[in-house]
């Protein structure tokens, strides 16, 4: 959750929220923000009992506190595979660590923070974008209630950031006015190069936005087949 969003929220209704996280693989929570001890806006918390999790580089070797990798999970929580799919099972593991494809870190009180899903991320001029941290721009512009960037192929710097937001009622936020407002707070790499004004964001039955179409989308918008 966006910590705008959440902010938001605990200032209207007054209740706290405490994200936590957990694929189905895992069966299916892994770490939460703990009921009576600190809660860091932002983070996913500690592992729950029981359950180990680590950060590991694309070579499968653990990364110390704050370095962004891939969130692993081990204990007897995890899967012991995919059924009759062994090559993707053998790819979903290192040794006894289930990948999740999230991309995240583990800063130095052992909370977990994910900054986005490895096939989310965006290479631009070969540096690495995280669609997260710009959407977390963008919910703190005051004319914006929604908002997702995903990449968008470029001949030139690999790939570009896309931004398609969704306006309060009533506002009617011009692009050139939100790129100005991410220069403001974001590298020049990480600015919408392009930013969309839609009437919705697509989400699937429990509100989750579908990127994926916002992709193709894009493709169609592109001419590709």
């Amino acid at each position: 959750m966006p910590v705008e969003l959440m902010r938001q929220f605990e200032a209207r209704y007054g209740f706290p929220i405490l994200e936590g996280d957990g694929p189905t693989e895992c069966s299916p929570v892994t770490c939460v923000n703990p009921f009576d001890g600190e809660r860091k806006p932002g983070s996913v918390g500690l592992p729950v009992p029981g359950v180990e999790m680590a950060i590991f580089d694309v070579q499968g070797e653990q990364l110390a506190d704050d370095e962004i990798g891939e969130v692993c999970v081990r204990g007897a929580n995890v899967m012991k595979g995919y059924w009759k799919l062994p090559q993707e099972t053998a790819e979903s593991f290192y040794g006894e660590w289930v990948r999740t494809g999230d991309l995240g870190y583990r800063d130095g009180d052992g909370y977990f923070f994910l900054v986005d899903r490895i096939k989310d991320m965006i290479i631009v001029n070969g540096m690495n974008v995280y669609p997260r941290m710009i959407e977390e721009v963008l919910y703190k512009h005051p004319e914006l209630i929604e908002a997702a960037v995903v990449g968008e192929p470029h001949t030139t710097h690999g790939e570009i950031v896309v931004a398609h937001v969704v306006a309060k009622d009533g506002s009617n936020p011009v692009s050139s006015d939100i790129r100005a407002f991410c220069r403001k707070h974001l590298g020049q790499h990480q600015v919408p190069r392009k930013v969309i004004v839609r009437d919705s964001l697509p989400k699937n039955a429990t509100g989750k936005i579908l990127k994926r179409e916002l992709r193709k989308a894009g493709e169609v918008e592109r001419g590709v087949e």
